[in-house]
């Protein structure tokens, strides 16, 4: 069944014809990087029933096209090579070469803007950029499309690392790209597919969401609203958003320099809701699925921003859903290693905190219990509270290329920050043990322990004292708490002070030892009951919103559903869950 839907997926919409000139996708080009000993898949179009033949080197294969003129075929790529060989594929009088192609390790790196973010943006990286002559480390850059139905083929280029192509590389994929490089001594590739502010449904396809109850919500969603969608209509009111914004800025442009105000944001041109970025699928068939099958080592994944919201389906859901329909598709259980989010936000200075960015980030963290093969970079030390894109990317592309140094090279080093392992609770202390200690857990700065919170059955949260005590153990204690019963540690969305580190300085996880719903944006099990009635409210005020962007401003239907829009809004906040205090 995995064969028969990653065959399915690779093939689906080549055009069908009698007759067609040899094309292979656009990142089977130039410059590539071939997974080593592996059979490298490779495929595309020729005329229906021909044979194709694909040499690499020594190696040849035959294969032949279908009715409809789709042929894939696999063949042996051997050792690293970094000196460039051609692969060559033919059909009949049809001939394509590809050349200055590499033997390495390939891995695929998507997400949100965390992973788009460029290298020339951190005025720091410049000296990096002047030195980036690696000529073994390449990068292919999709573009950022749409499309309603799985594509086969996307746009780009694959670039060979130098001070002018790095600029634009991922900065993040490309301190990945650049430590294994360095630690391996092989050519390394990257496919980078990534695009801000998404969340993690969109990457997924939308057979995979339709398999759980809470994700399915979302894509029926996308279909009411889809087909309702009319465009005529839609471009109608448009052109007179369009009018009123020019008016807008022309009106700006007249006042004085100190009175002008923020730009207004132009309007964007009307798409059908299964075309357009964000919802759910739309960003796997077009960006995801036309690499399915590419075979590469494993994955690397900056996301979870457009996620940590309250009432957001549980992270520790999603993602893993996302991972099982990648590797179901590809039919590899590929290596897939994720960043934590970054600390972000302004420090908190009170126990308890309810963030759903800690939620987020401690659901990330459970991820790596419930799926195999996954990893996690802790960068709770390097963000920043007024900014969403922490400049410091070398932290997580570096701590990413540990994971995979110690799970797919063999490499004997500590690949992770501390992760909480157990508890045990002794009178009035709770000691807690840490994987990954490396020689030993220690404090970052000297200082004493910070960002430890304890509580007893009351469940009212305390700062607490925190005190190394063996290699991997930290005893945790408050004067406040008699009985202590739980424990969490960096529990914010900007947890500063937090300083546990293991002996490779790196940071600790977030993490807790309670399953207590006081995180839950809906803390009560009345409140619980509530989210579905919510949620079909929420269906309801996006299907409006989609309603009146079809319809003409100052209109009486515009006005009409505005009304109504704004009665579902008011239902909406009334009904959110009040959390209670224990």
């Amino acid at each position: 069944m995995m064969r028969l839907l990653l065959v399915t997926g690779l093939l689906v919409s080549f055009p069908a014809a009698s007759w067609a000139e040899l094309a292979l996708p656009h990142f089977f080009s130039d410059h590539m990087v071939l997974q080593r000993e592996r059979d490298a898949a490779i495929w595309g179009t020729a005329t229906a029933n021909a044979d194709v033949t694909v040499t690499l080197k020594d190696q040849r294969v035959t294969t032949h096209a279908d009715a409809q003129g789709r042929w894939r075929t696999t063949i042996p790529t051997g050792k690293a090579d970094g000196n460039g060989t051609q692969l060559t594929v033919a059909s009949g009088d049809d001939q394509q070469t590809i050349r200055d192609v590499l033997i390495g390790e390939v891995w695929f790196a998507s997400g949100q803007s965390n992973m788009v973010f460029t290298m020339n943006r951190v005025p720091e990286y410049q000296s990096v950029i002047a030195k980036a002559d690696y000529p073994q480390i390449r990068m292919f850059n999709a573009p950022t499309v749409t499309s309603v139905e799985p594509k086969t083929d996307i746009d780009g280029q694959w670039t060979i690392c130098s001070p002018e192509t790095a600029s634009g590389y991922s900065a993040v994929a490309f301190f990945f790209a650049r430590k294994l490089q360095q630690e391996l001594g092989v050519p390394i590739g990257v496919i980078k597919s990534a695009w801000g502010g998404k969340p993690v449904e969109t990457f997924t396809s939308r057979e995979a969401l339709t398999s759980l109850p809470q994700t399915r919500d979302k894509v029926d969603a996308a279909i009411k609203a889809d087909a309702s969608f009319d465009l005529q209509t839609a471009n109608a009111a448009y052109q007179k958003r369009l009018e009123q914004w020019n008016t807008a800025v022309e009106k700006r442009k007249a006042l004085p320099p100190d009175q002008r105000g923020r730009q207004p944001r132009k309007p964007s041109p009307p798409k059908r809701p299964l075309n357009t970025e964000g919802q759910p699928g739309v960003l796997f068939n077009s960006m995801i699925n036309p690499f399915v099958g590419y075979t590469l080592r494993g994955a690397i994944w900056y996301q979870g921003e457009a996620n940590a919201k309250p009432g957001a389906i549980p992270y520790d859901i999603t993602l893993p859903l996302m991972i099982r329909d990648w590797r179901q598709r590809w039919d590899d259980d590929f290596s897939f290693y994720f960043v934590q989010l970054a600390n972000f936000r302004d420090p908190t200075t009170e126990a308890g905190s309810t963030d759903p960015w800690a939620l987020l980030q401690d659901r990330m963290r459970r991820i790596l219990q419930t799926t195999p093969k996954t990893g996690m970079a802790v960068i709770n030390d390097v963000g920043e509270a007024k900014d969403i894109h922490p400049k410091n990317k070398q932290a997580p592309g570096e701590r990413l290329a540990r994971w995979a140094l110690a799970k797919d090279y063999d490499r004997d080093l500590v690949y992770s920050g501390p992760l909480f392992q157990s508890e045990h609770v002794s009178g009035d202390t709770i000691e807690i043990t840490f994987d990954h200690v490396g020689e030993g857990l220690r404090s970052r700065d000297g200082e004493s322990l910070n960002r430890f919170e304890i509580a007893g059955d009351d469940r009212v949260w305390h700062w607490a004292d925190a005190k190394i005590v063996a290699p991997n153990r930290v005893a945790v204690s408050s004067p406040d708490v008699s009985k202590p019963i739980a424990v969490r540690y960096a529990w914010a969305s900007n947890p500063q002070g937090a300083n546990l580190v293991n002996s490779e300085g790196l940071p600790t996880s977030v993490f807790r030892t309670d399953q207590w719903d006081d995180v839950e944006p809906a803390a009560t099990t009345s409140a619980r009951a509530a989210q579905n009635p919510r949620r079909q409210i929420a269906e309801k005020i996006q299907a409006l919103k989609q309603k009146r962007n079809q319809l003409q401003p100052g209109s009486e239907a515009f006005r009409e559903v505005s009304r109504e829009l704004n009665e579902s809004l008011k239902t909406f906040r009334s009904s959110a869950p009040k959390a209670t205090s224990k």
